[in-house]
């Protein structure tokens, strides 16, 4: 249920993004846009089946979480830079799992919530933990009492023993920052055993 709440929920938004862009367009400014609108919903169907069949996103089956990481930029409607550290080899499958569903999760709210024009998600492995931390240039004010997302998400990362720090006030930034403990899972080349 996370998996797609999370996963597919970010292409959905921006397909909704793109139609009310194409609405208040004309002429082959529209045209353009519900092409690229058209496109995002073959993409979300794509994603739904694979999710449906139980399978993650290939992208991160087949490359790993930092090239998933950039698929998911590629895709928000806000603009993102990703600077995600080269990792040593591939992370246990569930803090991979759990990471991007994590990252796409917060990048949805951007779109959704914080009125920012540009988002940056930052990754990499500290004292054996993988953080990323994204930041978003809009209103701020983004609150885990306020709905159920934030608490949704520090709840997934509870399983794996990670945590969730945000950094809100009003008027912005937003920063929010995931921490997954990897252990001694991190495998050169190839996925950890047990995964």
């Amino acid at each position: 249920e996370r998996d797609l709440h999370d996963g597919a929920q970010q292409r959905l938004v921006a397909l909704t993004m793109l139609l009310g862009l194409a609405a208040m367009s004309e002429g082959a400014e529209a045209a353009a846009l519900l092409a690229k609108a058209q496109a995002q919903a073959g993409l979300a169907l794509e994603e739904l089946r694979e999710l449906i069949q139980g399978i993650h996103p290939q992208v991160l089956t087949d490359r790993g979480l930092p090239s998933a990481v950039h698929d998911v930029a590629d895709r928000s409607p806000v603009p993102v830079d990703v600077a995600f550290e080269e990792l040593p080899g591939r992370l246990p499958q569930a803090v991979e799992t759990t990471a991007y569903f994590a990252i796409c999760e917060v990048l949805a709210n951007v779109a959704k919530h914080s009125g920012a024009d540009r988002a940056t998600v930052r990754g990499g492995l500290v004292d054996g933990r993988l953080v990323v931390r994204v930041e978003d240039n809009g209103a701020g004010g983004a609150d885990p009492a306020e709905g159920t997302g934030l608490l949704g998400l520090a709840d997934r990362l509870a399983v794996v023993d990670g945590r969730l720090l945000i950094s809100s006030p009003a008027g912005g930034p937003t920063l929010v920052r995931v921490e997954i403990p990897v252990g001694d899972g991190v495998a050169g080349g190839a996925r950890a055993s047990g995964s």
